[in-house]
Formats: structure tokens, C-alpha cells, sequence
């Protein structure tokens, strides 16, 4: 029940903090009284005129920061570009030296080099001069801009000159090109020159150089960009920062204040030339800067004119303040507690009038504090439709009768939606004692009574959902028969008791089923429970088949927390009959296609039977023949007829072992996964690939890796899949018309590791044309074949075998270079575990 709320009165509270006030004041000195006066608004205007000034010079400092690092960054973007320019045109210059050379005579390289000194010099304006000069620095050729000519200077003045002679003392001793210094070619002349001289070589020694003068004035128009032209005045100096080339911006007053408003320039040198070429940019002011001085001029008279003002009218605020103080502090705490309120109040008198509404309640309904102050029954945030009932309350409530816990109603705003509300009634006291009216504290409930509505239809959606799964769905609490949640299909195979729950969940083998007495031993009834949080652990799986129903069941289950607090283990299953039965059927028909392929398989290696059977009758029937013969001449001995005996028992024993080994790889039989040795299988298979080989004239060879680990697999349906794959590549060769020398297929078995698994990596390679990359994704396709006879079954059931047995099987051309020279199928078989050599008994083991 809300406490009582009392009214504040506003004269006392008034009357208490001038008491306050005034004790304060009188206690201090009528001079410290003054000072007080004078100095609190006279320091805080310095203070203003100081943070402004503060403010103000770092805010410039700050924009000529920034105007500094742009000069910064476009100085480095224009000598990067003067640079790029020059190693451009000292690389080419190095490639006609070089190609210089190459010419057959000296009439030649002349020709050359005027044809190559005429196009720099039309390629790059700032090529004055390019002439070749040899190593007691005479002239052989050169080319000389209309300028140069004009001014009446030669190719060989400019050998001659003293900047000419150092820089070839240079290059040959660095032997490597060079930049002279800057200089005037003529003592009249305003323009400044600059050489490079490139080195010409001849046998590993410099016979000569190639001396190319640029006119420094002419370099910054093709090195520099139009908008950075604009925006700097940019000049290239030498090391003794005399002016070469360009118009520096020149040395004025630009302001008001020119000492807050400095140029923002910079300097860097330009390579490869060095420290005797810099360029320099100095940034355009483009105004005098009058407005910023302005202000700051401004800001000081207002400072100024505000001391002024207080000093003018201290006297008057000493009268005001007590007054002032008051009322402020009054006022401060009424608005901060009215303000803060989230919840809105309503004062009313005993005869039902509203006295007071605070900003909470208008916010909340729309109507001004105006339009409701004063007003009686009916209020006008109460909905025409409630207005009987709501004055029935009302009545109560002015007669004392008040539900301690609120009541519910619902609320009009101005624009005319409503609300939910929940109002709490308390009599209001005033300081005598006296009840003095009503106090109405109204919260907004929309919201969660809005939530409320959405659980509960969340709750039904989600209960209508479960009902119509075709999953049964049960929830029961751990250690006891309590059944907190079935679905319809769980009720329609087990009813309502938990027995069919439990009965899953211990079919299953998933911990928590049923009750555990933990009187009866010492161990926890919730062992083996997940230790994790409920919300990450995960859910078990298995299918059982359940007799009662005739059916099979994937058991999926899960624990969690019931909205009691309690343990529960959910239990959904799903009824996988109709999948289990086409499983089996599956796995019938692949055990028909394995055995048919098998026959398949003979079928097409019938020739090649035939006639490994033909020899050892043929040789058994010789030494029929022969026998009789020798005898019928009395010329047989004991000795010759024991040797004749054997040889035909060995022949007859030969063919015996072609046949068995035949029937054995025919005869339908189930998979029978045992421990089988590698070398065993891979023997096996070649017998019998090695029939079809021979016949068609296609050599074999095998690897096979010393003591390799058994593999858990049916030996039969591996040696199929080694048969089919040696056989295809046999085929493939003969199809392809191979020579003789180019019949090989190869077969590997080694040891391997992938994924992270120790395996066993059978490949076949042979010599054939290879696999088109157009039926690369489809030669595993179930009838998919490129035999004209072929039913596209062999590598689709080859794969199938593979992976039953957890490997993989793939396929790729052998490359020589950009040509095909053959291809390989290769799988790989995992390693048997130790739970393997645990669960199979010796005698199951293939050795």
C-alpha cells in the first residue's frame, strides 16, 4: 500500500532557506559582503574572456596544423612527381647510352644519336641540350634548343664549361650517372641550368658521356598540377636557398594580427638531384583574415562592456539576491521533483475537484495542467463508455472506501486513444494533521498488459504447434514419474503415463530415466548428467525400434530447466520406419548392383579367361599325349613318367585356382567387413586384373609398401573396385591406339595421412588419353560412360564401395607440362582402431 502523501508548504520552505540564507550573510564582513558583490561576476567575465581567447588561438593553431600538414603532403605529391619525371627521362637516357653501343660504326651511332637526342628534346620541353661528348670531352654529336641557339652558345661552349668538366670527373670515377649543381651557363642570363651526364661504356670503361642540360625554369609547369599551381606559390631553390625557378609570395602585412595568421610553407629536397634542388610551396592567404580579428577584437569590448555593467549594477544585485536565492532554491526543488516523477499524480479536494496534476499526468494524457485544474466529475480523460463506472469509484473513494491494492481503468488522452492505467488512492494530509482532500497516483499499463496478451498467445501458437507435429514430444522431471508435458502424438502411442517416456529414454541409453533411490548406494543419482549449462549442452541421438508400435523411432533428447526450477529431460521421436525400410531396401539393391557388376565385370573379361584357362589345358593335354605316345614305344621310364604326372597335376592345379578365384570374386554373398590384410587384397585383384591386361597387351607393374596396417573392410568388394579401375585404365589405353612402349598402368599402395587420419591410399595410373575437363563433374554419375557398350554403373558403384568403407575416390589427369599423359583413380581405405582389433576375433582376421 502506497505511504501517505503530505503537502509541502511553500511559505515555510521559503521562510527556512532565508533563515538559512540571511544567518550566512550576516555572519560575513560588510567588506567581504562588497568584495563578494564585486569580484564572483567580475572573475567569471575574466574567466569568460580567457577561455574565449584560449579558445580562439587554438582553434587557429589548429587550422594552421592542418594548413601545415596539407602544404606537407602536396610539397611530398609534387617532388615525388618532379622525381618520377626525372629518373623517366635519366632511364631512357641510360637505354640510348646503352643502345648507343649496339650501332655497327661511329657514322651510325652518330645517326643514332641525334635521331634520339631530337625526340627527347621534342618530348620533354625542359631539354635544352643533349649532345655526347667523348673522354677528353669533344664533342661527337648533340642537339641544341632554338633558345640556346638564339643566345648565340654552341654545343661546345657547353663541354667547355667548368660544371661540365666536374660532373664527368664524377662519373668516372662513380661510373654511374650524375646531376651537376645548379648554374647560370652565361653570367647575363636569369635562368638557371642543371646537368646530367650518363656514362657510355665500351669494353667495361667509360669512353664517353651523354650530357643533357635542363632549363630549371621550364621543369615545374610539367611536374606540378593545375589545382596545386593554384593553390601554392612554388619555387625551386639550390642548397643556399637561392631562388632558381618560380615567384615566391612576397613578404606583406595579410592582417590585422599578422602574428596569429603566419604563411604555412614548406621545403623538401628533390631527388635523385640531392640537396642542391629543393622545391619550396608557400600557401595563398586569400583574405586579410579581417574577421577573425574582428571578433576577437569584439570579444574583448563586450568583456570589457560587461565588466562595466557589473560594476554599474553590483548594488542592485546585492538587494535582489537573498530574495533571488530563495525562491531559486524552492523553485529547483519543486521542478526537479515534479519533473523526475515517471508516475502521474492527481490532488483533489473532498468535493471531488482537481487541485493538482503534476507533468507526469498531463504527459500522459495530453490534457494541460489548465484544462484540468478546477475541473469536476466527469473528468475529461475519462471514456464516455466508463463514465458510470468510473463515477461509481469515484463516489467510493470520496467516502473513504479505496482498494488498497489500485483497480484498473482505462484512460482517454486528448487526441482520443486510450489507455490502461492502474491508480493507487491515499487521503492527503496537510502539516495540522487534517485530511485535506485525495491523492491519485496513476501508472500506464499498456505495455505490459500488451506483453501479457502476446505470452499468452505466444503460449497457445506455441502449444497448437506441438500438437500438430508428427513428433512425439514428452517432458518429464529427473528421478521421478511425473509427466510435466505429452503432445497429441505422444497421448496416441503411449497415453498419459510417463512408462512410455522412461521406456524410450532407457531403449535409448541416455541418462536420466527414471527414479534412483540414493538411499540405496552412494552414488549420485545425477552422474553423467552434462556439467556444462543447459543452454550449450547437447542433445542425444539414437533410434530404437519399439515392438508395441511396430515401429522405428529416432530418439532425440535434451535436458532443461522447468519453469519450476526442476531438472526435466525432453524426449522428441520421430517416426523413421518408412526411412528404415527404404534404407534396406537400398542397401538390397546396391548388394545386387555390387554382385551384377561382378558378373558384369567376368562377362567382359571372358576372352581374356578363356584363354588363361586354354594354356594349362593345352599343356595338361601334351602331357597326356606325349605319355601315350612313350609308352606305346615302351620308352617311357618311371622317372620321366613321375615328372610327367606332376607337371600335369601343377597345370590341372593352375586351372583349378583360375576357377575358384573366378567364383569366389562372382559369388553373391553379404558385406563382411573383417580385419584384412592390404598385401592379400591387392594379390588377389592382380591375379585376376593381370588376364585382362595380358590380352590386350598392356604391361602391369605394382608397388605395394612394406608392412602395411589391416584395414577394417570387405575384401571382395575392395578387390571389385581395384578390378574395375585397372581394368577401365586397360581399356582406356587400347582405346587410345598406344604404342607398345607407352602400355603401362601402375598400381600404388601406400601409406598416407589425410585429415588428419592415417590411411591407406590405393591410385592407379596408366598411360591413356586422359579425362576431358568436360566430364570431369560426371564420371561418377550413376549411366553415365564414354563406352559405346558401357551401362555407367562400374565407377558410380566403385565410389559407393569407397565411401560404405569411409574413404574417398577421385579422379585426375597426369600432367607433362600443359599436355595430358594419363590419368589416376585413387581411394584411400582408414586405418583399422583399436576398437577394431578389440571387437574381431583372430580367426576373423584375413591374413
Amino acid at each position: 500500500m502506497p505511504n501517505p502523501i503530505k503537502t509541502l508548504n511553500p511559505s515555510l520552505l521559503a521562510a527556512t532557506a532565508r533563515s538559512s540564507i540571511d544567518r550566512w550573510w550576516e555572519s560575513q564582513s560588510p567588506s567581504r559582503q562588497d568584495r563578494y558583490m564585486v569580484l564572483a561576476p567580475l572573475g567569471a567575465v575574466l574567466l569568460f574572456l580567457a577561455a574565449i581567447s584560449a579558445a580562439f588561438f587554438y582553434l587557429r593553431a589548429e587550422e594552421i596544423s592542418r594548413g601545415q600538414e596539407t602544404v606537407i603532403r602536396d610539397v611530398e605529391t609534387m617532388r615525388q612527381q618532379i622525381r618520377l619525371r626525372l629518373v623517366e627521362q635519366q632511364e631512357q637516357f641510360i637505354r640510348s647510352a646503352r643502345e648507343l653501343q649496339e650501332q655497327p660504326d661511329i657514322p651510325a651511332q652518330v645517326d643514332f644519336f641525334r635521331a634520339q637526342a631530337l625526340a627527347y628534346a621534342q618530348k620533354y620541353p625542359e631539354l635544352q641540350t643533349v649532345l655526347w661528348i667523348d673522354n677528353a670531352r669533344h664533342v661527337i654529336a648533340g642537339h641544341m634548343s632554338y633558345s640556346t641557339r638564339a643566345y648565340g652558345q654552341t654545343l661546345e661552349d657547353i663541354s667547355a664549361l667548368p660544371q661540365t668538366a666536374q660532373t664527368f670527373s664524377e662519373i668516372r670515377q662513380l661510373r654511374q650517372p650524375v646531376y651537376s649543381a645548379p648554374y647560370k651557363s652565361r653570367p647575363e642570363s636569369h635562368l638557371a641550368t642543371m646537368q646530367l651526364q650518363i656514362p657510355v661504356f665500351e669494353q667495361g670503361e667509360v669512353t664517353g658521356a651523354l650530357v643533357v642540360e635542363y632549363a630549371i625554369e621550364r621543369m615545374l609547369p610539367f611536374s606540378v598540377s593545375s589545382d596545386v599551381g593554384t593553390r601554392y606559390a612554388i619555387t625551386l631553390l639550390d642548397d643556399k636557398d637561392q631562388l632558381l625557378a618560380g615567384a615566391p609570395i612576397p613578404a606583406n602585412a595579410q592582417s590585422l594580427l599578422p602574428w596569429i595568421n603566419p604563411s604555412s610553407e614548406y621545403m623538401a629536397p628533390v631527388y635523385p638531384v640531392g640537396d642542391t634542388l629543393q622545391v619550396r610551396a608557400q600557401m595563398y592567404r586569400t583574405s586579410l583574415n579581417v574577421v577573425g580579428s574582428g571578433l576577437f577584437w569584439m570579444v574583448c569590448a563586450l568583456s570589457a562592456l560587461t565588466v562595466w555593467a557589473l560594476l554599474a549594477n553590483w548594488r542592485h544585485m546585492r538587494r535582489r539576491q537573498q530574495a533571488q536565492r530563495a525562491l531559486i532554491a524552492e523553485t529547483n526543488f519543486r521542478r526537479a521533483m515534479e519533473n523526475s516523477m515517471r508516475i502521474g499524480l492527481r490532488a483533489m479536494d473532498m468535493q471531488g475537484r482537481i487541485s493538482y496534476v503534476n507533468p507526469a499526468f498531463c504527459q500522459m494524457t495530453g490534457w494541460d495542467e489548465n484544462e484540468l485544474v478546477g475541473q469536476t466529475a466527469p473528468f475529461p480523460h475519462w471514456p464516455e463508455q466508463d463514465r458510470e463506472l468510473l463515477s461509481a469509484r469515484l463516489q467510493d473513494e470520496l467516502s473513504g472506501h479505496f482498494s488498497p491494492g489500485g483497480f484498473q481503468v482505462r484512460v482517454k488522452r486528448k487526441n482520443g486513444t486510450l489507455f490502461d492505467a492502474r491508480m493507487y488512492v491515499s487521503p492527503l494530509i496537510d502539516p495540522q494533521g487534517a485530511q485535506g482532500g485525495w491523492m491519485t497516483s496513476m501508472t500506464d499499463i499498456t505495455e505490459p498488459n500488451r506483453i501479457r496478451e502476446q505470452l499468452s498467445a505466444s503460449y497457445q501458437r506455441f502449444t497448437t504447434v506441438l500438437e500438430a507435429l508428427d513428433a512425439s514430444v514428452s517432458v518429464a522431471p529427473l528421478g521421478s514419474t511425473e509427466l510435466l508435458f505429452a503432445n497429441k502424438l505422444y497421448r496416441q502411442w503411449f497415453g498419459t503415463q510417463t512408462k512410455g517416456h522412461l521406456d524410450m529414454v532407457a531403449q535409448a541409453g541416455m541418462t536420466g530415466a527414471g527414479a534412483h533411490d540414493e538411499s540405496l548406494d552412494e552414488v549420485d543419482s545425477f552422474a553423467g548428467l552434462p556439467t556444462d549449462e543447459l543452454t550449450s549442452a547437447q542433445s542425444g541421438s539414437a533410434e530404437i525400434y519399439v515392438a508395441e508400435l511396430d515401429k522405428w523411432l529416432e530418439i532425440r533428447s535434451r535436458y532443461l530447466s522447468w519453469v519450476d526450477g526442476r531438472l526435466a529431460q525432453m524426449v522428441i521421436a520421430s517416426d523413421i520406419t518408412a526411412r528404415r525400410h527404404a534404407e534396406e531396401q537400398a542397401a538390397r539393391q546396391a548388394e545386387r548392383a555390387e554382385s551384377a557388376n561382378r558378373l558384369i565385370t567376368m562377362g567382359e573379361m571372358a576372352s581374356s579367361v578363356a584363354h588363361e584357362l586354354n594354356q594349362p589345358l593345352a599343356a595338361i593335354s601334351n602331357y597326356c599325349n606325349g605319355m601315350l605316345s612313350r609308352l606305346r614305344s615302351q620308352q617311357l621310364t618311371e622317372d620321366d613318367l613321375t615328372k610327367a604326372l606332376e607337371k600335369t597335376s601343377h597345370q590341372a592345379h593352375r586351372a583349378g585356382q583360375i576357377i575358384q578365384r573366378i567364383r569366389a570374386f562372382v559369388k553373391r554373398s553379404e558385406p563382411n567387413r573383417t580385419l584384412s590384410a592390404v598385401d592379400v587384397i591387392v594379390g588377389e585383384a592382380l591375379e585376376l586384373a593381370e588376364l585382362e591386361l595380358r590380352r590386350r597387351n598392356v604391361r602391369l607393374s605394382h608397388y605395394v609398401a612394406a608392412r602395411l596396417p589391416r584395414v577394417m573392410a570387405d575384401p571382395i568388394l575392395i578387390e571389385q573396385v581395384l578390378i574395375n579401375l585397372i581394368k577401365n585404365a586397360g581399356e582406356a589405353i587400347d582405346q587410345a591406339g598406344k604404342p607398345s612402349t607407352q602400355r603401362n598402368v601402375e598400381l600404388r599402395v601406400v601409406p598416407r595421412q589425410i585429415e588428419g587420419r592415417d590411411v591407406i591410399e590405393f591410385s592407379v595410373r596408366d598411360s591413356g588419353p586422359g579425362l576431358p575437363a568436360e566430364i570431369m563433374s560426371q564420371i561418377f554419375d550413376a549411366f553415365f560412360t564414354t563406352k559405346e557398350e558401357g551401362m555407367g554403373i562400374g565407377l558410380k558403384l566403385c565410389r559407393t564401395i569407397v565411401e560404405s568403407h569411409q574413404g574417398r575416390l577421385q579422379a585426375d589427369n597426369i600432367y607433362n607440362g600443359p599436355d595430358i599423359t594419363g590419368s589416376r583413380f585413387s581411394f584411400w581405405l582408414p586405418v583399422a582402431s583399436a576398437t577394431d582389433f578389440d571387437d574381431t576375433s583372430e580367426d576373423e582376421v584375413i591374413v
